[in-house]
């Protein structure tokens, strides 16, 4: 009678478990993985690419801004396609209204393109993080010949908040030890945050972003010391004051349109363009790793591509969770 009992309360103990290791799996987020669609939807990779190659043709400032999208999207709230949120009448503005991002912000429309390509041969079934997660490689590739596997299996989210923008996105005035602690909270080392910042080398920034290096810096210095007084000059030519409007000017004045290591050889002439650039050489914390980017390109490029593989990880919605939208600027 006792070994009975003691049978019964095993088999009860051993279903528990069982039970207990199955709920935790079900609620313990999926893996990403390369070639998540090979099934699914065989050529969504490939549109994808044909709508970033053709647009990044007709105009090479779009490669930067698909790769700022990514890295907009993924600093808040994750990389959930948050970012491709319009606002919606009578809710709060949605991330993409938020002074960070508008309306500097371009690339929308080619995400909207391949998502609308996909959708014909592949209804619901492709998510809108992932499609910017693969632009962003293709934009790479297409800017600076950086390509690399992109794991997927991401859902898209449904919420967007204007709100979220200013307190995870590093703004332009920020100096090494606030980068690498804004980059460490999302998970990234500090040698990924300065690899990262080297997608610089393409695209462009607003007057406004910088213009305080330019005049009235402060009551020691008119310019900011660490500007080179002859890119000083050359930037007050773009940046009249008083301006009409606000005005842009190429992050890299070398290679504005390729994305490579020259970024790095312009920080180390002090010709970084917004003070969160030049930050990285005048810090001890950092300038190791920009001179290591100077001396070597190829290595510079490898990095990039795991940083924005490992950048492209962060606190994705996968399995159940969120949703695949069948309108990238609308939850379903």
């Amino acid at each position: 009678m006792k070994h009975s009992k003691f049978a019964v309360a095993l088999v009860l103990l051993l279903s528990l478990q069982i039970l207990s290791s199955a709920v935790a799996k079900s609620k313990s987020p999926q893996k990403l993985k390369v070639g998540f669609y090979a099934y699914k939807c065989p050529h969504a990779e490939i549109i994808v690419r044909k709508a970033v190659n053709k647009a990044v043709s007709l105009n090479p400032g779009l490669a930067a801004g698909i790769i700022r999208l990514h890295f907009h999207d993924c600093f808040v709230r994750g990389c959930d396609g948050s970012l491709l949120l319009d606002t919606v009448a009578g809710k709060p503005a949605a991330e993409k209204e938020n002074v960070a991002n508008f309306p500097s912000l371009r690339g929308f429309e080619v995400i909207d393109q391949a998502k609308a390509d996909i959708e014909a041969v592949c209804p619901g079934t492709v998510s809108c993080a992932d499609i910017l997660a693969f632009a962003a490689r293709d934009s790479s590739l297409k800017a600076g010949y950086i390509g690399y596997e992109v794991p997927s299996g991401r859902r898209d989210g449904r919420v967007s908040l204007s709100s979220e923008v200013l307190q995870n996105l590093p703004p332009p005035f920020f100096l090494a030890a606030q980068l690498k602690e804004n980059f460490k909270r999302k998970g990234l080392s500090l040698d990924e945050m300065v690899t990262l910042s080297g997608a610089h080398s393409i695209g462009v920034s607003h007057c406004s972003a910088f213009s305080s290096r330019l005049s009235g810096f402060n009551a020691t210095f008119d310019k900011d010391p660490s500007l080179d007084s002859g890119y000083a000059a050359l930037l007050k030519t773009k940046c009249p004051v008083p301006a009409n409007g606000d005005p842009a000017v190429n992050n890299d004045f070398q290679t504005p349109t390729v994305l490579d290591n020259k970024y790095y050889v312009n920080l180390k002439n002090h010709k970084g363009l917004l003070t969160s650039d030049q930050t990285l050489f005048d810090s001890p914390l950092t300038k190791n790793l920009v001179l290591n980017n100077v001396k070597y390109g190829s290595v510079w490029a490898k990095k990039f591509a795991a940083a924005m593989v490992h950048m492209g990880s962060i606190d994705v919605l996968t399995g159940k969770q969120g949703e695949i939208r069948k309108n990238c600027r609308l939850v379903n």
